[in-house]
């Protein structure tokens, strides 16, 4: 899952701060944040680790997998952002993603240089809400392939996915529901 999906399942505003703090910390950090946000770190681990060990997701990177190898788990992440963008309205995802911007805004002294910097760019270009659009995705697919130490920043990532858009909707559709149903029970737990 990537920053759509993170966010949304968060269950606090300091939750969406943990969330996006999870990638850009080192382990031995955590403990010094609120425990809102620390609650975030460990939900985004959580999710993190759910995910990758669901066999709809194991399915979904066999896509991906030929062109992309060990990278595939990246624009599955991606992709289904673009499955979860698209399965709220449009009022729903507007409303989201400027709450998000709100929360990450008001907890900019949390937020180390690079997420902010990295939040700056994402609020400007509305990431969370393009997320549904194929040109959105394709600006993510290629953020991914930038970032990408081992691979062509050529790859034709963008037409695997649209290639497989239905097949991916398909894993999106059994996968999710699941991964609510499991973060609302750590949540829980909290």
């Amino acid at each position: 899952m990537n920053y759509l999906a993170h966010s949304f399942l968060a269950f606090s505003d300091e939750q969406i701060v943990g969330q996006f703090l999870e990638d850009f910390i080192p382990n031995r950090d955590r403990y010094s944040y609120p425990i809102g946000m620390q609650e975030g770190i460990t939900l985004h681990r959580e999710v993190d680790t759910f995910t990758d060990s669901h066999p709809e997701l194991r399915e979904a990177k066999k896509i991906f997998s030929p062109l992309v190898r060990l990278y595939s788990g990246a624009f599955v992440d991606v992709s289904m952002d673009y499955f979860l963008a698209n399965s709220l309205s449009d009022q729903a995802l507007k409303k989201h993603a400027e709450k998000v911007y709100q929360v990450l805004r008001k907890n900019e002294k949390f937020l180390p240089e690079r997420l902010l910097r990295m939040v700056n760019g994402m609020e400007k270009d509305n990431w969370l809400y393009n997320y549904k659009e194929d040109w959105g995705i394709k600006y993510s697919i290629q953020n991914v392939l930038n970032k990408a130490k081992y691979l062509d920043k050529d790859l034709p990532v963008f037409e695997v996915f649209l290639n497989n858009k239905s097949q991916l909707q398909r894993h999106f559709d059994v996968f999710f529901p699941e991964l609510l149903a499991h973060v609302q029970k750590v949540n829980s737990e909290f």
